[in-house]
């Protein structure tokens, strides 16, 4: 089983809970980690990075960037520019690392929007690298390719991190959009010092909802465990994210909530 120093709570996973309140819940029960999301983060990041040093808390990452395929020149420059300021945002809260959700087609083209996210990158990761910032291809699972991501393997985030240096551009494996498929034991062996970060969850069956539906750990069929040993044996020793969208897990206190991660994790991870 993973060390709890490892368990890093994704804020999401407390849905509406302010960042002050996750924080609060996450030193009650002594998760050390914690994983905003921009939402509470991009009015004031001065003021986020205090609350969460305050609270002796380190932060795992932020989501999220990308977004960068879009139908006109005009919009793919402002969802560049939204991702240059994503990037200050996370050196701001201390941070090395942002998550990259990639969009989906504008125009049906998903050849030519894939091209949108490696130009996309492209256009940021210099910027990023001076601010000590790494990028985190995340492939979701194919059922978000029409209205998430154009990015639905590990294979195809593989390949397109590949077009850039090991040090600036990584994937996010997430066991809840990659456990299904045949090749995720290899593709994890691939990316190797590319694995930025590992996020847990479950998938329940039957899945309420596809969005929303996400499980805690144990609570679903994924091989949880295999697949942290498969990433560590890649090479990942980071922190270990738990991001769970779930509105019956939302409707919890944010103290009930993590108390429940972390027996979860304990148990399933």
């Amino acid at each position: 089983m993973a060390e709890l120093s490892r368990l890093s709570f994704n804020q999401m996973t407390a849905g509406k809970a302010t960042l002050a309140e996750v924080a609060a819940a996450c030193v009650h029960h002594g998760v050390e980690w914690i994983g905003p999301w921009r939402y509470s983060v991009s009015e004031n990041p001065s003021a986020a990075a205090q609350l969460i040093r305050d609270a002796g808390l380190k932060v795992s990452s932020l989501c999220r960037g990308g977004m960068f395929p879009a139908a006109t020149k005009e919009e793919r420059q402002r969802r560049i520019d939204d991702n240059l300021h994503a990037i200050d945002e996370a050196a701001a809260i201390g941070t090395d690392l942002l998550v990259l959700v990639n969009g989906p087609a504008p125009d049906r083209d998903l050849e030519g929007a894939r091209q949108m996210v490696v130009d996309g990158i492209g256009a940021v990761v210099d910027y990023a690298s001076r601010c000590g910032v790494r990028l985190g291809i995340e492939p979701l699972h194919p059922m978000f390719a029409a209205d998430r991501s154009v990015v639905v393997t590990m294979g195809q985030a593989n390949e397109i991190a590949a077009k850039f240096h090991a040090a600036d551009v990584g994937l996010v494996v997430d066991v809840y959009h990659i456990w299904w498929d045949p090749q995720v034991y290899t593709e994890i062996e691939r990316a190797a010092e590319r694995i930025f970060a590992f996020h847990v969850s479950d998938w329940i069956v039957p899945t309420p909802d596809f969005l929303m539906g996400r499980g805690m750990m144990g609570d679903g069929v994924i091989e949880i465990e295999r697949l942290r040993r498969a990433v560590e044996a890649a090479g990942y020793r980071g922190p270990i994210e738990v991001e769970i969208f779930n509105e019956s897990l939302w409707a919890q206190s944010p103290d009930t909530i993590i108390s429940r991660t972390v027996s979860c994790f304990r148990e399933f991870v």
